[in-house]
């Protein structure tokens, strides 16, 4: 994992252990895939690794559209630095210059501001969320200003630790799809529903362990 800056250290809550499931879930992919299999073997003790702050969790994954792991990390560290604490009132208070400076694009520094004033206003109640089903969760944050379906559900998997959430607009994942799964080219978001089929209903885990076959850097929301 890439190291964290000093201010890393101060986004509080610790990462949350092993999802429970997550044993089983790699017995059975590896049972009916043997291409996760392999891949699982690999990962050896690696697992999710999630943290319980939901407005860290949203913020880390509006940091990270649409670019890297690695990038998303350095970015995320500078903020984190310049925040020294990831709350909603505080980051709702930083100029959207500040923001610009820690490597974030105007419009993902609007949406932070964004973000964390619905948060400080109780426009968004994280209490609400792990009573609703995914699609309802979904349906939840989509109407945030930048949140779209692809930040919603990595919320679902790094948050809420929801076992069954395939994010098939995920470029990372359709790579390692078409690297592992013998795609030429691109592989299409309906070729990959139909590959994914098998692994219901664990296909975060399956999603996961394909992220870490392209990059060893755990992801982490």
């Amino acid at each position: 994992m890439a190291r964290r800056g000093a201010g890393a250290e101060l986004l509080a809550p610790a990462p949350i252990g092993k999802p429970p499931y997550w044993d089983r879930a790699c017995r059975e992919l590896s049972a009916c895939d043997p291409v996760l299999a392999g891949l699982i073997a690999k990962v050896g003790n690696g697992h999710l690794v999630a943290r319980g702050d939901p407005f860290v969790t949203l913020c880390r994954s509006i940091v990270g559209q649409q670019i890297s792991v690695r990038a998303a990390q350095s970015v995320w560290e500078r903020f984190a630095a310049k925040a020294r604490d990831v709350h909603p009132e505080r980051v709702a208070r930083m100029r959207i210059a500040t923001l610009r400076a820690c490597g974030l694009s105007q419009r993902k520094a609007e949406y932070l501001r964004d973000l964390a004033g619905k948060f400080a206003q109780g426009t968004i109640d994280p209490g609400a969320l792990p009573r609703l089903d995914d699609e309802a969760v979904i349906d939840r944050l989509v109407a945030v200003r930048g949140v779209g379906r692809w930040t919603a559900e990595m919320f679902l998997i790094f948050n809420l630790l929801r076992p069954d959430v395939f994010p098939v607009d995920d470029l990372g994942l359709l790579r390692a799809i078409a690297r592992h799964y013998g795609e030429d080219g691109e592989v299409t978001r309906v070729k990959a529903i139909a590959i994914g089929a098998p692994w219901r209903p664990w296909r975060s885990v399956a999603t996961w362990v394909l992220w870490r076959s392209l990059d060893p850097v755990p992801v982490e929301y």
